[in-house]
């Protein structure tokens, strides 16, 4: 049994077919209750969890606690624009050993198709100007977050054609926004909205659930809002909101900077380490180029599809004729893996450590259907090579070692590459490099001293540390100061 709903010369209609009368009007009690159509925009307030989302330590873990200090978002869904700031301290799980924690602030936008980041003025900074940072791979989550809401979902249900059917005493609503967004939301027998669904894409995952729990409403500002709010993406909570404060109709009013309307342009520079060694620039993820006798190793596909593309197009013109036929992937952190599908499309190798394998095979065969990429076109199977401990790539000149950071808590499935005869070190987020003239740090990071001590027990000769984050090449000198040990011999 299924009710339509419509819009029709501004008003809006109904069409039941053979609904009880106790779904009947659920749609529109619930809307009565929330004040959803008085309210054009909200404030709502609270405290509690926040999670890194792609950042779990092993794959069969949730993703990473931080405690929630604050957390405010700003919505007006007639312009369907919303900032959420927030203001976290990452916590420390059991067995685990993290750098000391310090509160870190974020402040999110969304406008229609634009999201950004604003950041303040670093400290010593000559302007006073606050950073503005395009961030176009979080606007699908960001605008969902927006109709998720309890007054956003039941606005949008009522000009978008919803469909409700009787689930037991439960009433599900289904919409689609933009001809691809599918939500879903349960409205209990008291007429509140208890659960939304919708699904976004990313790079790793695919179509990715993402759904909002509402429960413990309470009279707020504007009518009913719930207290308690958990958020879950890719089957584990993002957030766990206990709601403090609830404005309706406040001043939302959030125009798009230029630095965020500009359209995103990949760049990849080439920058020789050595001769056949490239380290490959431009954004705030590297990878490194390695030329063997027939083709390429590349170490790091990370972000996305664009920047894979991107690092292919440079890669013809830096090393051409030569293919790349293995992709070292340092760990499964999303933005170190979400370009990996487009070198399997090519026909490369993943090469990574062994429990990572299983869980690529799993995720990979997840569609991609909202935004389909190279893989989900060619449906290729990938080709892998995993290890434990240590594998060597040789073409019989050039021998590219990749050993696992063991005991790093940063991941349980963490590796570092080496060039012996180079002597150059690549490896992501155990040490990111500070820029030059950057204050040293006030405590040993345990990921970078976890580094330093995997190079003494292996008799690695390191010259050059090719970091996949930072703004430059440094040497073995400058992780021994990193990890407080300046005056020790090499």
């Amino acid at each position: 049994m299924h009710k339509l709903l419509y819009r029709t010369a501004g008003l809006t209609a109904f069409i039941i077919a053979g609904c009880s009368s106790l779904h009947q009007n659920s749609l529109k009690l619930a809307s009565d209750a929330t004040g959803a159509t008085q309210v054009k925009s909200i404030e709502f307030s609270g405290t509690g969890r926040w999670y890194q989302f792609g950042q779990a330590p092993s794959p069969d873990l949730p993703w990473p606690p931080f405690a929630l200090k604050n957390y405010t978002a700003d919505i007006n869904y007639e312009t369907a624009s919303a900032r959420v700031q927030i203001s976290r301290l990452q916590e420390i799980e059991p067995g685990r050993n993290r750098p000391q924690p310090t509160e870190q602030k974020a402040d999110q936008y969304v406008s229609g198709a634009f999201a950004w980041n604003v950041a303040p003025p670093a400290a010593g900074a000559s302007s006073a100007t606050p950073t503005i940072t395009s961030q176009p791979t979080a606007t699908e989550e960001r605008a969902a977050e927006i109709w998720a809401t309890p007054q956003g979902f039941l606005r949008a249900a009522q000009t978008h054609q919803a469909t409700i059917e009787e689930k037991g005493n439960d009433t599900q609503v289904s919409f689609t926004l933009d001809g691809k967004y599918r939500y879903q939301g349960t409205l209990n027998a008291n007429n509140q909205l208890t659960n939304v669904k919708t699904w976004i894409d990313n790079p790793v995952l695919g179509d990715t659930l993402v759904e909002t729990q509402y429960s413990d409403y309470k009279v707020f500002d504007g009518g009913l809002f719930p207290s308690h709010i958990v958020r879950l993406q890719g089957g584990y909570p993002v957030l766990d909101l206990n709601v403090t404060t609830v404005k309706a109709n406040p001043t939302v009013d959030i125009p798009v900077p230029a630095e965020a309307a500009k359209k995103p342009n990949t760049i990849v520079a080439a920058n020789k380490l050595a001769d056949g060694v490239y380290y490959l620039t431009g954004g705030t993820h590297h990878s490194v180029a390695i030329e063997q006798l027939n083709h390429i190793v590349l170490v790091e596909a990370p972000q996305n599809e664009e920047r894979s593309l991107a690092l292919i197009e440079k890669l013809k013109e830096t090393i051409p004729n030569k293919p790349i036929k293995y992709v070292i992937n340092t760990h499964a952190h999303f933005d170190h893996s979400g370009g990996l599908r487009t070198f399997v499309d090519t026909g490369a190798t993943i090469v990574t450590h062994q429990p990572n394998q299983a869980y690529y095979e799993k995720i990979w065969s997840v569609p991609h259907s909202i935004r389909p990429d190279n893989l989900e076109k060619s449906k290729k199977t990938p080709n892998f090579i995993n290890f434990a401990g240590k594998q060597v790539i040789s073409d019989g000149k050039r021998n590219i070692e990749i050993h696992s950071l063991t005991g790093n808590s940063h991941n349980d499935a963490f590796v570092t590459v080496y060039l012996p005869k180079e002597k150059i070190l690549i490896e992501a987020d155990a040490y990111t490099p500070p820029a030059a003239n950057a204050p040293a740090p006030t405590s040993v990071n345990p990921y970078s001293l976890n580094l330093y001590e995997t190079i003494q027990k292996l008799k690695l000769d390191v010259g050059q540390i090719a970091a996949l984050h930072g703004p430059r090449v440094v040497t073995l000198a400058d992780l021994r100061a990193a990890v407080g040990l300046t005056r020790v011999a090499k």
